[in-house]
């Protein structure tokens, strides 16, 4: 895996310094990162699943493209960035809410990140790159909240959290 840069924060997301991503994830400490849901015309949330190859929560369902924002790169120019990495896709993106949560995960990581969740509309098809999705399919939100409460073992920790505890975020408007 190549060496990536975090952002380390405060609780109040200042920029505190910088660290290796994998010594971040070792060490559990507060980084910055985001999380991008893309929304079809259908009102349909966009997902896929965690390649196999990943270094953390392989094979699992998430959000539509997740990651860490480089040294000197804002959330938005970041998330846009990994859109089109992970999804071959572009779309206008719009934060939406932030929110910090601290999970030990598998390999012993901790995911201790400030997570800015952004929303965007397409009614693209992704394309997506094998070496960080292995599939994707798009889901109505009353599909994924079934989802979640008969399979949460097949889900990222941090899309389970944000869709247990901010999914009022998501209710799009009608013209939508």
């Amino acid at each position: 895996m190549i060496s990536q840069e975090v952002i380390l924060v405060d609780e109040n997301d200042r920029e505190i310094g910088t660290m290796d991503k994998m010594e971040a994830h070792q060490q559990g400490k507060l980084h910055r990162a985001f999380s991008v849901f893309i929304f079809n015309p259908n009102k349909e949330l966009l997902i896929q699943r965690r390649a196999e190859g990943k270094y953390h929560s392989a094979g699992l369902w998430t959000n539509t493209c997740c990651s860490h924002p480089a040294p000197n790169e804002t959330v938005i120019d970041a998330a846009n960035r990994r859109l089109e990495e992970e999804m071959g896709m572009k779309a206008n993106l719009s934060p939406l809410f932030q929110f910090t949560y601290n999970a030990v995960l598998e390999n012993q990581l901790t995911e201790y990140e400030l997570d800015h969740v952004l929303i965007g509309f397409s009614d693209e098809e992704p394309q997506i790159n094998a070496k960080e999705v292995s599939e994707y399919r798009w889901v109505t939100l009353s599909q994924i909240e079934k989802d979640l409460a008969s399979t949460p073992e097949q889900f990222t920790v941090w899309f389970l959290k944000i869709m247990q505890e901010y999914q009022d975020y998501f209710q799009l408007k009608p013209h939508v």
